[in-house]
């Protein structure tokens, strides 16, 4: 079979599928239209589907004609709380809610690459795994779908993420780390409340917390080896409740740590606890800090990754690239720290019709109709690929 020819076929079914995922996003842990609609569309195929993994997470298998190796191809499907602003005319139909990073291309590109896979199954040896999972956004559905079963006895693993930053056409990989750890934190700084005319009968909070913000980027820029990567931001402020002349008893942080170095995502973590309470100490006060753990760095294996340049290279030519590590975070990596695989990066963005604007935008969109096929080809064949012995 011509893979090429055969999604470009499929073109007009992905884009129909992807822009009504779009039309309909669900945040994590709620996305039970778009997995039923998966689950469906896959069970029409003839595939062994399990619903419900996670919640709201399934998994297809495509057994082949005789044994061999087990593949995993990993998909995320959960949309993020942003009201969309594109104008398009499937944008979202859920107030608040929109898919601003791409996963319903992703849940689109593995569910087609399935039907495809699905026609050749006479010459497949071993096994290929779909999973789509929930809750990427939070980083909180990657881990129950392990716990579930869905790895086990898996051989290699394979996802890619649709990039608006990247024109159609193009192609990006890394070997190594390619995406950060992230983990969220949450400060909660207490102090003593009092009148604003009279401070001194009481110890303000949001002093101190005003300077935990300045305090902790010493922790990059002072305890991080300036050949490594780290980035401590505090995105959310809250104290008091409005009022102009009260000095409250409390204050929140809440920001997120990104690394990729496994020692030093541990020093930073102890490094924030202490520095929190030592510095709200000197000021009078106290201060905790919480942690909502997020998945480790984003690793492609070296072997596996040469194999897909091979790939990707053959199809796109000189349009390949080797990207820069970036600090956000995914939970593709729990996958990948359990079997070999390769994360890479399909080119999404339209320039010349505004569809570049960063992932996260209100305004983020794709030209899903040259990227997903595209996306579909490479996928399906390293999907093959990976079943071969390496």
């Amino acid at each position: 079979m011509d893979l090429a020819q055969r999604f470009a076929q499929l073109a007009p079914s992905m884009v129909a599928m992807r822009r009504d995922f779009h039309r309909h996003p669900e945040l994590a842990f709620q996305e039970y239209r778009t997995s039923a609609k998966l689950a469906e569309y896959l069970e029409a195929l003839g595939l062994e589907v399990t619903r419900g993994i996670a919640g709201t997470g399934l998994m297809a298998r495509l057994k082949g004609s005789r044994p061999g190796r087990t593949v995993l191809v990993r998909a995320d499907i959960d949309a993020l709380p942003i009201h969309e602003a594109t104008g398009a005319e499937y944008a979202s139909q859920t107030p608040g809610v929109m898919h601003a990073c791409g996963h319903d291309g992703h849940a689109t590109v593995a569910a087609h690459v399935a039907r495809v896979l699905s026609e050749l199954r006479e010459g497949i040896a071993g096994e290929l795994r779909f999973v789509f999972q929930p809750a990427e956004e939070i980083v909180q559905g990657a881990r129950p779908m392990i716990e579930a079963g869905v790895m086990d006895g898996v051989d290699a693993v394979v996802g890619l993420h649709l990039w608006s930053q990247l024109p159609a056409g193009m192609v990006g990989v890394r070997p190594g780390p390619i995406m950060a750890a992230a983990d969220a934190f949450t400060v909660t700084v207490r102090g003593r409340g009092a009148h604003a005319a009279t401070p001194h009968l009481g110890t303000d909070p949001v002093l101190i917390g005003a300077h935990l913000i300045t305090a902790l980027q010493s922790l990059v820029s002072r305890e991080t080896d300036p050949l490594l990567s780290s980035v401590v931001t505090i995105a959310t402020v809250t104290a008091g409740e409005g009022a102009h002349n009260i000095i409250p008893e409390q204050a929140e942080l809440k920001g997120t740590l990104r690394t990729f170095d496994a020692g030093l995502r541990r020093h930073l973590v102890r490094r924030i606890e202490e520095l929190s309470g030592s510095l709200a100490a000197a000021f009078g006060g106290s201060a905790g800090v919480s942690w909502r753990p997020g998945s480790p760095a984003v690793v492609n294996d070296p072997l596996m990754t040469e194999r897909f340049r091979a790939i990707a290279r053959e199809r796109v030519g000189d349009k390949l690239l080797e990207i820069p590590p970036m600090m956000g975070g995914d939970d593709m990596a729990e996958f990948l720290l359990r079997a070999p695989g390769v994360y890479f990066w399909v080119g999404a963005g339209d320039p010349a019709s505004g569809k570049d604007k960063p992932h996260h935008h209100a305004a983020f969109d794709i030209d899903d109709e040259r990227a997903l096929p595209l996306a579909a080809e490479l996928l399906a064949r390293t999907a093959l690929d990976f079943l071969r012995e390496g």
